[in-house]
């Protein structure tokens, strides 16, 4: 871990360092991680599978895609329908690099999950390079394409990039909860309560040839934030 005197020259240099989460972010996200695993067994569950992948572990790497609202219940989902599976594959997937994206680093590992730290906002391009470096290593990346700050179910370009770079297939993925808190914030963060239905939802995967222009990634873009949005009810 770089000292102060580290942390300022990297600064100064004009590279982004993420907050770290402080001693009660580490303990908030320790609780959060059980609050969810408790939850999540009692939350029944519904797929409606379009993709064709989840017959059985996905035969090849896959991106991820999901709104920031259904933050919640990813690290459950990819649990239960890929590790399941396969239990020795892997995810990363995009993070803040904010003081609230420390918090929910921290509880991306207790899932096992590596996060990587940027958004369109803040340190995006290093955290797309990190991600391409996880998915030449065989591993499986996860985004929120309207994230961190909105605005709501409008995909940014990150996620095209992404798979552009990757080479691999962006899986629209979405759940309607029976039950659920609405947080009053700019995504509406929806908190499962317990015993509530789940329908899980997801999408016809989309690819991004490396080749393609900007008028090109700009309509498949658009095919990408109409297929989440066919899935998602609120």
């Amino acid at each position: 871990m770089p000292d102060i005197r580290t942390q300022s020259a990297i600064r100064k240099s004009g590279v982004v360092v993420p907050h770290q989460a402080r001693w009660h972010q580490r303990l908030l996200a320790a609780l959060a991680y059980l609050l969810i695993r408790c939850v999540a067994g009692t939350v029944r569950f519904k797929l409606n599978d379009q993709s064709g992948f989840f017959n059985g572990a996905p035969k090849e790497n896959l991106i991820f895609v999901f709104w920031h609202n259904r933050l919640a219940l990813s690290a459950v989902l990819y649990r239960r329908y890929v590790l399941k599976f396969a239990p020795d594959r892997r995810i990363a997937g995009m993070v803040s690099a904010s003081r609230d994206g420390g918090l929910l680093a921290r509880i991306l590992e207790h899932f096992h999950i590596q996060p990587v730290r940027g958004s369109s906002s803040r340190r995006g391009g290093q955290a797309l390079l990190e991600l391409t470096t996880w998915a030449e290593r065989g591993w499986d990346l996860a985004i929120t394409p309207d994230g961190p700050l909105g605005p709501r179910y409008v995909v940014q370009d990150g996620a095209m990039a992404l798979a552009q770079m990757t080479g691999l297939p962006l899986v629209p993925v979405s759940y309607d909860l029976t039950w659920k808190i609405r947080v009053k914030s700019w995504d509406q963060f929806q908190i499962p309560l317990p015993f509530s239905r789940c329908h899980v939802s997801v999408g016809r995967i989309l690819r991004v040839p490396r080749e393609a222009d900007d008028a090109r990634r700009e309509e498949l873009r658009q095919q990408l934030e109409a297929g989440l949005r066919a899935i998602t009810r609120d």
